[in-house]
């Protein structure tokens, strides 16, 4: 196992964890950069009134991609573990 190896499967790895990521956090920004925009053209100040769409839409995000996640998450382990034969050489 080389030093070259090790970097690239970190990378892997937060590629992977990037890659996930990506639906509920950009959807949880754009949720709240519309709510932003409609709390400073209404002059609303209310807390609750960004957090609980943001929360509603993450977890609608992670419901409609999670299992695409999953596949994902399978595969790369999948992978890690058809490979640990060539890590004990």
């Amino acid at each position: 196992m080389t030093e070259a190896f090790v970097v690239g499967l970190a990378r892997q790895a937060i590629d992977l964890t990037l890659l996930l990521s990506i639906p509920m956090l950009g959807l949880g920004l754009i949720v709240g950069l519309i709510i932003s925009i409609f709390q400073a053209v209404t002059q609303i100040q209310e807390m609750t009134l960004t957090f609980v769409p943001k929360i509603i839409v993450v977890l609608l995000a992670l419901l409609f991609t999670f299992p695409w996640m999953m596949n994902k998450m399978i595969d790369f382990t999948r992978h890690l573990i058809l490979i640990i034969p060539n890590l004990a050489k």
